[in-house]
């Protein structure tokens, strides 16, 4: 008889996870949080499911990026690129996160059975994105500081929310996960994956293996669905603030779903109910990876992650013949 394949998921955290709301962001606040964060994860783990995780890098990265205005132009400190503003925050949050998981499994008995990959993500080099940078990035600055980044850096500055000015930066699509291979045979011999961190590493391929870093952010829910479908694990669970994806949010007719086909997600995306800036980008990457050929996406709170895989809380996403 031949044995049963091992259930295997991949669940993406917000980087919020790690800094909650009202917290300045310290490293121990961010290991409490990351301790919180891996007991469901570790409590899957212990029943059986094979794990890989990614996470978020928006406030840790807007750390790295303060770093750098801080101590100014004239400073012997060289300004960082978004590429290694990237890798940087992997190799943070995959300490903080790692550590935690590590700890968390030898409470069951799992010793050492955590791996953390810097992993790149391939983007075309053509990408409209890239000719229309969308993405807020770091801190705000007034109109004369903007001007001065604009000429000197050569930044797209742009007002936000009557607050200042911005840099903004090209969100390109993921096409590729260069380390995917390696991630799977880490997850075949029983590691839990920490992977694809703030979306990857984003990279574009100049000859074919030679890879080379761009000043961009992926959205690290398309790149976890992506690298899901690369995987070919079949659960994609994407952690979010709330227990459960809703439509009419937060008005008097709110409503919670349990359950969405992908036309029934797509319907409510077009009508608007979910915004680019909240929810909008975790059902773009739902319905990404269940037309790529995924079995189900779950959306649920990252503390809930046991309860949301028994069905007891969590929305689910299915495709249409699912239904």
């Amino acid at each position: 008889m031949t044995p049963a394949r091992p259930r295997s998921l991949l669940v993406a955290v917000g980087g919020n996870a790690l800094i909650r709301d009202g917290q300045r962001g310290t490293i121990a606040e961010q290991a409490e949080n990351a301790r919180a964060t891996a007991r469901p994860i570790a409590s899957l783990v212990a029943d059986g499911w094979r794990v890989v995780v990614t996470h978020g890098n928006g406030p840790q990265v807007g750390f790295i990026l303060l770093r750098s205005e801080f101590v100014g132009d004239s400073a012997p400190v060289p300004q960082l690129s978004l590429d290694m503003c990237g890798a940087d925050s992997q190799g943070g949050i995959g300490h903080i996160l790692g550590n935690a998981l590590l700890g968390e499994l030898a409470e069951v008995g799992l010793l050492d059975r955590v791996a953390c990959l810097l992993t790149h993500t391939v983007v075309a080099a053509d990408d409209p994105a890239f000719r229309t940078p969308s993405k807020p990035i770091g801190p705000y600055f007034t109109v004369e500081q903007a001007d001065a980044k604009r000429e000197r850096a050569g930044w797209t500055m742009v007002e936000d929310a009557g607050r200042g000015y911005r840099r903004v930066v090209p969100s390109p699509r993921p096409l590729r996960i260069v380390e995917t291979a390696q991630i799977r045979t880490l997850v075949e011999s029983g590691y839990v994956v920490i992977a694809a961190g703030g979306g990857g590493i984003p990279v574009v391929e100049r000859r074919p293996g030679a890879y080379e870093g761009v000043e961009a952010v992926i959205d690290k829910d398309l790149a976890s669905a992506l690298l899901a479908s690369e995987l070919g694990i079949p659960l994609l669970i994407i952690s979010t603030g709330v227990d459960k994806v809703a439509v009419r949010f937060r008005r008097p007719d709110q409503r919670l779903l349990d359950q969405l086909t992908v036309s029934e997600a797509r319907g409510y995306l077009d009508a608007g109910e979910f915004p680019a800036g909240s929810m909008g980008p975790k059902i773009q990457a739902a319905i990404m990876f269940l037309e790529r050929g995924g079995s189900e996406v779950l959306i649920a709170s990252p503390y809930r992650l046991a309860e949301a895989v028994a069905g007891d809380t969590g929305t689910r996403i299915v495709p249409d013949r699912a239904a």
